[in-house]
């Protein structure tokens, strides 16, 4: 019972530190929110936020975690085109087009979570589940291609900091980035679709 009841406290204070932590952030800037004036908010030690989540870069990506669940699930079990049950193709146009809403929506918890050190980003359980989906949808749309590699290619021009370089420093729409974007999965998988179209035989 009474390990029963230390889980149901760790859970609430969890839920209670990043709905404290995503108003803050929301109000004064990710960067700009010390670790101890999260706990005064959400009225928790500092130890246990600190043992929870080590920095604002665990809270970022804590917080990340809990918005793209909803991203996972439509990529998992959603309608098409997101969803199974599409071409890859048009599955990958609608991946990279729901990455960039979601970048968009929540830039500087991105920026946050990715450059907290070195290849942080590289390193996130919400990568590894982008470059796989990714690469999976590679290897349907052409079985010969380094599929591997090519995962991180395509998820290259998604970087958070290259997203608020565009858009905040060069005042770059995002409604350009989407256009580009999408021109650029167009070109790729036309380019293989006419790769893997047979020769007919001249007469």
């Amino acid at each position: 019972m009474g390990e029963r009841r230390e889980r149901a406290d760790a859970s609430r204070n969890r839920g209670k530190i990043l709905i404290a932590a995503e108003e803050l952030f929301a109000a004064k800037g990710a960067c700009n929110v010390s670790m101890d004036e999260v706990a005064a908010a959400a009225g928790v030690g500092k130890g246990t936020v600190y043992r929870r989540f080590s920095d604002q870069a665990g809270l970022a990506m804590a917080l990340l975690e809990e918005k793209e669940k909803q991203l996972q699930d439509a990529v998992i079990r959603g309608p098409a085109p997101l969803g199974p049950g599409g071409p890859p193709g048009d599955r990958l146009a609608a991946f990279v087009d729901a990455l960039l809403d979601l970048l968009d929506a929540h830039t500087e918890l991105h920026v946050l979570s990715e450059t907290s050190s070195r290849g942080a980003r590289y390193r996130s359980g919400l990568y590894a589940f982008y470059r796989l989906h990714v690469q999976l949808l590679l290897e349907q749309l052409d079985p010969d291609m380094d599929a591997e590699v090519m995962a991180d290619i395509v998820l290259a021009p998604l970087d958070a900091e290259l997203f608020q370089h565009l858009h905040t420093d060069r005042s770059v729409e995002v409604t350009r980035m989407r256009t580009s974007l999408q021109r650029m999965i167009r070109s790729f998988t036309t380019s293989t679709l006419r790769t893997q179209s047979p020769v007919l035989p001249t007469s």
